[in-house]
């Protein structure tokens, strides 16, 4: 049997426009993301993100170089959002996330995100993947309203850096099959320090429970694809600074050890990180080692750990070609 996402019969009863114009008027005194920043979006206050009320699309593409259940053998329908909520000093894409101004030339409209959608539906794309959405998802969320209307029915990921609000991820529910957040940080210190997000570790795990209440820990797949349900993923640092154990005994203690896990070896010390001693460098095989023995040690034995040497293949380079950044 065909997966149906639940968003059709939203939009078939109406509940989907009621939940874009709730969305919309979070722009008045933008609460959209843990920021809090307050600022009315509507008539061009710009708060931490820089941002304005339309959606961003720094590129779009398939996309093969997610999870294999992502990724699929055709690619995700990946669309980059430009901008961010938080302000990471390693991100290693910079290039769209931390380039305010130039990313502003990339400014469409929802018409034009929702035809994107419906192209990438087309192109073959097993899924839609909003990728750093938080800051624009209720324009986003008009798209896909629109999109709808003009026959999308794929599954759509919500691909966050976790640093997400409650408010507004209850207006998604049903609207996101697949929830694809970061963990960054077992530590709230860390996270202000290194990424500009106050209370990361408290606001994603807010965030991360609300993703678990509305799809649970089962990851539904069709055909080798999945098409519901829940992908946390964490990133190791160096020397410790993502606070790993405490990111895994949250999930199998507070949550449900059943979830999938992305465990991820690619750092590399990008953008600003050669500025900060302890993350200019790689990561040791015996941390990312150390971090895969913490899997076992909370019984989290669902998902996928990366090869060490995926830093040196997993470098994006959006400002050399946009149609393929990763080169995949």
């Amino acid at each position: 049997m065909k997966f149906i996402p639940s968003y059709i019969e939203l939009f078939k009863n109406g509940e989907l426009k009621k939940r874009v114009e709730a969305a919309l008027a979070m722009f008045r005194r933008c609460s959209i993301c843990p920021q809090n920043c307050g600022v009315n979006r509507l008539e061009k206050e710009r708060g931490f993100c820089k941002s304005g009320v339309l959606p961003v699309i720094s590129s779009y593409t398939l996309h093969h170089g997610e999870e294999p259940v992502i990724s699929g053998s055709r690619g995700a329908g990946n669309i980059f959002f430009g901008s961010c909520n938080l302000r990471c000093i390693y991100c290693q894409n910079y290039e769209i996330s931390q380039s305010w101004n130039e990313e502003e030339e990339h400014t469409v409209s929802a018409e034009r995100t929702a035809q994107i959608m419906i192209e990438l539906q087309e192109m073959g794309a097993h899924n839609i993947g909003l990728v750093s959405p938080t800051h624009l998802m209720p324009a986003i969320l008009e798209s896909i309203l629109i999109a709808v209307s003009n026959g999308l029915n794929l599954p759509i990921i919500y691909n966050s850096n976790g640093y997400d609000s409650v408010e507004m991820l209850k207006l998604l529910e049903g609207v996101i099959d697949i929830y694809l957040p970061d963990c960054k940080y077992g530590s709230d210190e860390y996270g202000k320090t290194y990424s500009g997000g106050a209370d990361y570790f408290t606001h994603s795990k807010a965030a991360i429970k609300e993703m678990y209440r509305q799809v649970g820990n089962k990851l539904i797949i069709e055909n080798g694809v999945a098409v519901r349900g829940l992908i946390i993923r964490h990133l190791v640092l160096p020397n410790g600074l993502s606070e790993t154990e405490e990111v895994f005994r949250f999930i199998a203690g507070e949550l449900n050890s059943g979830i999938y896990i992305s465990l991820m070896s690619q750092y590399y010390p990008a953008n600003k990180a050669h500025k900060e001693i302890l993350l200019n460098r790689r990561l040791r095989e015996s941390e990312y080692l150390k971090a895969v023995s913490l899997l076992e040690k909370y019984k989290l034995n669902n998902g996928w750990t990366q090869e060490i040497e995926s830093c040196d293949y997993y470098r994006p380079e959006f400002n050399k070609d946009r149609e393929n950044p990763f080169n995949n």
